[in-house]
């Protein structure tokens, strides 16, 4: 890996250069592909009325029973969970249960488990309930956490629209996060990763699509929450054009981006000038206007990029939307199982060769219509896409027979039996359900 000494950045000051070597060199941790984690969002409703808001107040006392977290922002820090996994609340109020990386399937799960019996007990004391969306059903984005990077996100993304906000107050995810690999060309390296899982991201979008209403009404979206992540900021939302270096890629990328806010300790002000690219900040072109960047600045933009795949040092799955109950465990699982097994990922990748067919995962993304990029289409149209349903099938019964090769536990075998069966084999998604049940 390529570390950039504090020499080479001047006192910490980034050049062009070096901050491309800086990301180049701390984006994909490369070592044998072991761990998995999981990172669970969870939309924060009263239990007697879902409608109504629900305030950072009520959220920090229900959960004021754990642990602090030690080296953690207070501010958005809510405490350690029993496993020691941090908890903490986003912008609208969701909870994030973020485990602590793990050595197989099985730990994950069962450590999760833990965490949330005791969550939920302190939510169910408060008269709060866990709601499983990606997208809040019911209630308009309302941000309820009062500080400088939020107001400087939302004023960033206000400027392109209303989606930014309802990104940030109303929507829920489950983020899968594995090793990135090895530095080999084989199916543990780091390039072949990356590259399957942006190849499956949108059957993984697609079957476990639950976000079809906004304040109660259907989007004409199965999955919302990517149709909120597709009006974004594309320099920051959409997947970086591949290449055969994901690194190289990644670098391309965050310097293009734009940058969303600056920290700017001790002051409420944390907002950068319209259209300013990290690229043009190393360059120095808005040094009438702004202080240097740092090493520390580079970091924090890296932060606030929000791909579908995301390298952060470990490879972070975003585009899977929550779902209900414990219904994490499923996608978990199957994630697992495509990129912990050899004969799994070679199926999955033959099953999605022919949704590429012409298509990269980048650039332009025409809005599900058939026969366009699979990312949109997956988000609008789910398993009801013929394509993705049959991509999905075989997807699933590859992850499914890996499962018992890797000696899964009894209740994730049978949580993702039942999932195929509910949803899979039925062309069917989560989505569907409360559509069913919406009035």
């Amino acid at each position: 890996m390529t570390i950039v000494d504090e020499g080479k950045l001047g006192g910490g000051k980034l050049d062009e250069q070096a901050a491309a070597e800086h990301i180049h060199g701390i984006c994909l941790k490369t070592g044998p592909p072991r761990r998995v984690g999981i990172e669970i969002e969870w939309l924060v409703r009263d239990a007697r009325d879902p409608a109504i808001g629900v305030s950072a107040e009520r959220i920090t006392d229900a959960m004021s029973g754990f642990a602090a977290a030690p080296g953690l922002p207070t501010s958005s820090s809510l405490g350690v969970l029993p496993s020691g996994a941090p908890l903490t609340t986003e912008p609208g109020g969701q909870l994030e249960l973020s485990s602590l990386p793990a050595d197989s399937l099985a730990d994950c799960v069962r450590a999760t488990v833990d965490d949330l019996a005791a969550l939920r007990a302190a939510a169910d004391g408060a008269g709060l309930e866990l709601a499983g969306y990606g997208l809040d059903p019911l209630r308009p984005p309302r941000r309820v956490l009062e500080l400088p990077r939020y107001a400087a996100m939302e004023a960033f993304f206000d400027r392109g629209g209303p989606w930014g906000r309802q990104m940030m107050c109303t929507t829920a995810a489950i983020q899968v996060s594995l090793d990135a690999g090895d530095d080999s060309d084989g199916t543990g390296g780091y390039r072949h990763r990356w590259r399957l899982l942006h190849a499956v991201g949108p059957v993984l979008v697609a079957a476990f699509a639950n976000s079809p209403l906004r304040v109660g009404r259907p989007t004409g979206w199965l999955s919302s929450r990517q149709q909120v992540w597709s009006r974004m900021d594309p320099g920051r939302t959409r997947p970086p054009l591949l290449g055969p270096d994901p690194r190289e890629a990644w670098a391309r990328y965050a310097l293009d981006a734009q940058l969303m806010c600056v920290r700017n300790e001790g002051s409420a002000d944390w907002s950068v000038p319209d259209g300013l690219t990290l690229r043009e900040w190393v360059r120095g072109d808005a040094a009438d206007r702004m202080r240097p960047p740092t090493a520390e600045d580079l970091d924090y933009h890296l932060s606030t990029l929000f791909p579908p795949v995301r390298p952060h040092g470990h490879l972070e799955l975003r585009m899977i939307d929550a779902q209900p109950g414990d219904g994490w465990v499923v996608p978990l699982a199957v994630v697992t199982a495509l990129f912990g097994d050899d004969r799994a990922g070679d199926t999955a990748l033959a099953a999605v060769e022919r949704l590429w067919a012409g298509h990269e995962p980048a650039g332009e993304w025409p809005l599900g219509q058939p026969g366009g990029n699979p990312w949109p289409r997956a988000a609008r149209l789910g398993p009801a896409d013929p394509a993705i349903a049959q991509a999905s099938r075989e997807c699933f019964a590859a992850a499914r027979s890996a499962l018992d090769r890797m000696a899964a536990p009894a209740p994730v075998t049978a949580a993702v039996d039942d999932f195929i069966e509910h949803f899979v084999d039925r062309n069917r998604c989560p989505a569907d359900d409360l559509l069913e049940e919406s009035p």
